[in-house]
C-alpha cells in the first residue's frame, strides 16, 4: 500500500512538474516568438484600439491612428495612399494579425519598446493614454510614386531603388498591390471579405515578402552573369583581355540538349569574344563556359560573397529571402546556372545588393528602409547610421565590371537605360518560364557610373521579350534622371 501511494505521488509531482515547465516555457522561453507569430492577435485585439504612432515619408504621415468617436474603440488605423506603401507598410487587423513594419516596428508602434520606457514613465505619472512613437522611412515620395506608376496595371512587377553608398532605400513598390484599409477596419465582415477577394487575386503578396510581386524568389536569367564575371577575375585564370568561346550553341555536358545564344543579339557575329562584348550582347555560351571550367564551387562562393543563400537577418524590418545558388550539379546543371536558370534563384533585393556591392567598389552596404524613430515629444529616439553587411568583391574587380556594365548601355543591348549626359552602368536578364515563351524581365544598373548616386532594379514576370524590354531599360532611364536631376 505505502509503495502505491508513493507512486501516485511521484506520478502526481511528475504531471505538476511538467504542467509548470510547459506554462514557463510558453510564458518565458516561447513568450517573443508567439507575440510575433501573424496568426496571435491577442497582444493586437490589446492594442488595436490605442494611438499608434505615425508612419512618415518626408515628414508627411503615410500610416496614422485617427480618433473615431467611439468609447468603445477610441483609434482606427488609416493607411494614406494605402497601395503605394503596402508593400512596405503591411496592415493591422484584430482578425488577420500583422504584416510588414506594422508587424516589425510593433513595439515601436505601440510604445512598448525598451527605447520608449521613459515615454512610458512619463504618460503614466501624467495619467496620459500610451503613445507610440513615429518612423520616418528612408523612402522618396516622388520616385516612390513614379516606380508605381511604371509598372502597368494587371502585371506582375517590381523595382527597388536604392542609394549604393549608404544602402538606403529610395523606393521599392510591387504590383498587383492592395488598400490595408480594407483588412484593417474594425467591421470584421468587411476585413473578410476583401481578404476573400485579394486572396483570389493572381501574384498578390499578402505576406509583405520582399523576395518579388509573388512572395515567391525568381530566376534571375543573365544579370546573374555578373557572378559569373567576378568569379572569373577573382580566379586568377581571366582578365580583362581574356578571349571566350563563343559558340551559336553549346551542347550541355552528359546530355542531348544544346544551350544557345540570344537569337535576337548579334551574338553570333563572333565565334570568340572578349568580356565586353559577352556582357554587351548578353551570350550565354561564353558564361557556361567559365562555369565549366571554374567549377561550381567557385561559382557558389562568389555568389554567395554577393548574398546568395546567407542568412538575411533583420533587414529592412521585413520578411526577406535574398538568393538560391543550386548544389550537387551535374554538368549540364551547372551551364544553365551560370546563366541564371535551372534553380538559381533571387529576389528583386538581392540583385538590388549585389549590384550595390558592384557600385560601391565591391562594398554592400546594409538595407536600410527606418530614417529616424522619434517619440511622443518628437525627441529622436533611434537614427540609423550605414552600416556595412558585407565584402563582396575587391574594388579592381568592381570596377572593371563597372566599365563593362558601363559599355552594355552605351554599346549593347540596354541602350535603353541611357540618360543624356550621364554615365550608365547596367546589365539586362530575361529568364525564360518553360515553353509557354513568357519570361521574366530583368534589368538592373546605377548612375552615374564613375561616382554611384542611385540603383535601380526591376524585374517584369510573365512578359513576352518585347514587352520585358520596354517595361525594364527605358523604366530604369526615367528613374535614374528623376533622381539624379532633382
Amino acid at each position: 500500500m505505502n509503495q502505491a501511494i508513493r507512486n501516485a505521488w511521484i506520478a502526481i509531482a511528475a504531471m505538476f512538474a511538467l504542467i509548470l515547465g510547459s506554462i514557463s516555457y510558453v510564458q518565458v522561453v516561447d513568450a517573443d516568438a508567439l507575440d510575433a507569430n501573424q496568426w496571435n492577435n491577442r497582444a493586437i485585439l490589446q492594442t488595436f484600439c490605442q494611438d499608434r504612432g505615425t508612419i512618415l515619408v518626408a515628414g508627411q504621415p503615410i500610416v496614422q491612428s485617427v480618433p473615431t468617436g467611439s468609447e468603445s474603440c477610441k483609434y482606427q488605423r488609416q493607411y494614406l495612399q494605402g497601395p503605394l506603401y503596402a508593400g512596405l507598410t503591411g496592415y493591422y487587423s484584430n482578425i488577420f494579425g500583422s504584416t510588414g513594419l506594422e508587424k516589425s516596428m510593433n513595439s515601436t508602434l505601440t510604445g512598448t519598446s525598451d527605447q520608449l520606457l521613459l515615454d512610458r514613465i512619463k504618460q503614466l505619472f501624467l495619467g496620459q493614454q500610451p503613445q507610440g512613437a513615429s518612423v520616418e522611412l528612408t523612402i522618396d515620395p516622388a520616385i516612390q510614386q513614379l516606380a508605381y506608376s511604371l509598372i502597368p496595371d494587371g502585371m506582375r512587377g517590381s523595382i527597388v531603388v536604392t542609394n549604393p553608398k549608404t544602402g538606403a532605400i529610395i523606393a521599392m513598390v510591387s504590383k498587383p498591390s492592395y488598400d490595408p484599409n480594407q483588412i484593417a477596419t474594425q467591421d470584421q465582415a468587411a476585413a473578410q471579405a476583401a481578404m476573400t477577394k485579394l486572396q483570389g487575386i493572381p501574384g498578390i503578396n499578402l505576406n509583405q515578402s520582399v523576395s518579388g510581386p509573388t512572395g515567391n524568389l525568381l530566376a534571375p536569367g543573365s544579370v546573374f552573369k555578373l557572378v559569373d564575371t567576378a568569379a572569373a577575375l577573382a580566379s586568377g585564370k581571366y582578365n580583362k583581355d581574356s578571349v571566350l568561346p563563343n559558340p551559336a550553341e553549346m551542347k550541355l555536358p552528359g546530355s542531348t540538349a544544346t544551350l544557345p545564344n540570344y537569337a535576337g543579339g548579334n551574338c553570333y557575329t563572333q565565334s570568340q569574344a572578349t568580356f565586353d562584348f559577352a556582357l554587351e550582347q548578353s551570350c550565354n555560351t561564353p558564361f557556361a563556359s567559365i562555369a565549366l571550367d571554374l567549377g561550381q564551387d567557385a561559382i557558389g562562393k562568389q555568389a554567395s560573397a554577393f548574398g546568395f543563400g546567407q542568412d538575411a537577418g533583420d533587414l529592412l524590418h521585413l520578411d526577406y529571402q535574398g538568393g538560391v545558388w543550386p548544389t550537387n550539379l551535374d554538368q549540364a546543371q551547372l551551364a544553365q546556372s551560370a546563366i541564371g536558370q535551372f534553380d538559381t534563384k533571387a529576389s528583386p533585393l538581392q540583385i538590388a545588393l549585389m549590384t550595390d556591392a558592384i557600385a560601391n567598389g565591391g562594398v554592400e552596404m546594409k538595407p536600410s528602409l527606418v530614417k529616424t524613430v522619434r517619440g511622443p515629444d518628437l525627441r529622436v529616439v533611434d537614427e540609423p547610421k550605414p552600416e556595412v553587411l558585407r565584402t563582396s568583391t575587391t574594388p579592381a574587380i568592381a570596377g572593371q565590371i563597372t566599365q563593362w556594365m558601363s559599355e552594355v548601355v552605351s554599346n549593347g543591348i540596354a541602350k535603353g537605360a541611357a540618360v543624356p549626359g550621364i554615365s550608365v552602368a547596367g546589365k539586362t536578364g530575361t529568364a525564360e518560364l518553360g515553353t509557354s515563351g513568357l519570361n521574366n524581365s530583368w534589368f538592373t544598373g546605377f548612375a552615374p557610373a564613375d561616382n554611384p548616386q542611385v540603383q535601380v532594379t526591376i524585374v517584369m514576370e510573365g512578359v513576352d521579350v518585347l514587352t520585358g524590354a520596354k517595361l525594364t531599360s527605358p523604366s530604369a532611364s526615367k528613374i535614374f534622371e528623376a533622381v539624379l536631376k532633382k
